[in-house]
């Protein structure tokens, strides 16, 4: 009685292969009582050959406003870290887009580069998933491409702050409240509010629609103890960058401690020699004399040859979870 299932699979993994390129166009999600605008990037399938386009400095190859290519499609939806920005991972990005998957990128409002009016804030540590949220609900009701969308398999990317992002979307719930170990030695702005007495003003959001997750250096950490984990029971795919090279204190050790608390046994990497900043797609000569702290790998390390791998690796692993979901 499984052969629907199989044919499904199989089925699957030949669309998402189909592709020869990544679309790529800007939407904004309107302002309402939900929240403030927020302005998007989706990739997407796409049958055209991609071309080489400039956007803020980086180099992306994609095809803008490519018609989008496949049914049933599909969705990651991907959080950026602190102060960054919906096009910092355009690599993984367009792999995904390429292998059949549509994409939904966004500026987290108060927290990009551009606006860091709220980083580090107790405000954007709860809204951060809400924001989450709402590009699900955008992707799968207002998206123009919203029929060709596969509500019932949708993944989330999230790398640093967008990796606490992803665990509570997934079910986590972090500890906010004054007296939290660890937070008095932090710099995180939202520690000095809630020693100062200050509370979210409303709960985490959670949302069951995402089935599988990868979390790249999740950051902070400190405010998910074991048990306020026990609430993910999605797969998780882990990476975590060398701790030796990460000595601000933002990554590496952060995702090997939060391997030993999960429920559920993470398919977890460790990136020998790589630093918290070479998950970010490979830089420009320009954004490389612009921004060289970002921008610098290991010596030895090979950026452009460790997001190959990297990217196998995310395909495969939301293609794998994907199809064990599938209903027969």
């Amino acid at each position: 009685m499984r052969q629907p299932a199989l044919a499904f699979a199989i089925l699957f993994f030949l669309g998402v292969t189909a592709a020869q390129a990544a679309g790529v166009r800007n939407f904004d999600i309107p302002a309402g009582p939900a929240g403030p605008a927020i302005r998007l990037l989706v990739w997407t399938p796409c049958a055209e050959p991609p071309r080489e386009m400039d956007a803020r400095g980086a180099t992306f190859f994609a095809v803008p406003g490519c018609a989008v290519t496949g049914e049933q499609l599909p969705l990651i939806v991907m959080s950026h870290g602190r102060r960054g920005w919906f096009g910092g991972h355009h690599d993984t990005a367009a792999a995904l887009a390429d292998a059949g998957f549509v994409v939904a990128t966004l500026n987290h409002p108060g927290d990009t580069w551009r606006d860091t009016s709220r980083t580090d804030s107790l405000s954007v540590l709860v809204e951060r998933p809400a924001d989450m949220r709402r590009l699900i609900d955008y992707m799968l009701d207002a998206w123009p491409d919203a029929p060709r969308v596969d509500a019932q398999r949708i993944g989330l990317y999230g790398f640093s702050f967008g990796g606490y992002t992803g665990l509570a979307v997934i079910g986590g719930n972090p500890d906010l409240r004054k007296g939290l170990p660890n937070c008095a030695t932090s710099s995180l702005r939202a520690c000095k509010e809630l020693e100062n007495g200050e509370l979210p003003e409303q709960p985490i959001t959670h949302d069951p629609r995402v089935k599988a997750a990868v979390i790249i250096d999740p950051y902070p950490v400190f405010v998910f103890p074991e048990e306020n984990l026990k609430g993910i029971n999605v797969p998780v795919q882990l990476w975590s960058s060398d701790p030796a090279l990460n000595a601000d204190g933002l990554s590496g050790c952060c995702a090997a401690a939060i391997s030993q608390r999960l429920p559920v046994k993470p398919d977890y990497h460790f990136a020998e020699n790589a630093k918290h900043y070479s998950f970010l797609a490979t830089c420009t000569p320009k954004e490389a004399q612009e921004a060289p702290a970002i921008c610098t790998d290991a010596p030895g390390f090979d950026r452009a040859d460790f997001h190959r791998r990297l990217h196998a690796d995310v395909v495969a692993f939301f293609r794998k979870h994907f199809a064990e979901n599938a209903k027969p």
